[in-house]
């Protein structure tokens, strides 16, 4: 049974935005544990309330604005959230916070963990960033440490 559920936010079109789902396509040549389900949740956060309802722990990896270093990694916890803004062209229906506070009315409550990362730069481009980019390994050793994985 699944208990653990990766998820990768993001649109792939506007360059570091995409961050979320280049991580997962790479997780997805690693040998991760049965238990764990990788997920391509795009850019719409709402479409993924039923993760936070059926998993016991939810890890999210999407580039987060915080005007720092471009690549640096934040890992965060929902409540941190509302301290930085998403930035982007696409319209995501609600934040990942909004989407926690649902599952909580429904007597959901799973550990959720965010792995964001500062973009450099976001426009309308299929390639990331060489930063952003050369980051991917660094996400992927952060998210199988929080998982207790090699």
């Amino acid at each position: 049974m699944k208990d653990t559920i990766i998820i990768g936010i993001g649109n792939i079109l506007l360059q570091d935005d995409g961050v979320g789902i280049r991580v997962i396509e790479q997780l997805q040549n690693e040998n991760l544990p049965s238990t764990i389900e990788l997920v391509d949740g795009g850019t719409s956060t709402l479409d993924t309330l039923g993760f936070f309802l059926d998993y016991k722990k939810v890890i999210i990896v999407d580039c987060l604005k915080a005007n720092l270093q471009p690549g640096t990694i934040y890992k965060i916890g929902p409540e941190d959230i509302k301290n930085y803004k998403k930035e982007n062209l696409s319209i995501h229906d609600v934040q990942i916070l909004e989407v926690v506070k649902m599952a909580n009315m429904m007597n959901k409550y799973p550990e959720v963990i965010i792995f964001g990362v500062e973009p450099e730069q976001i426009s309308l481009d299929l390639e990331m960033t060489k930063t952003m980019f050369c980051k991917i390994p660094e996400i992927i050793c952060n998210i199988k440490k929080e998982l207790k994985i090699n």
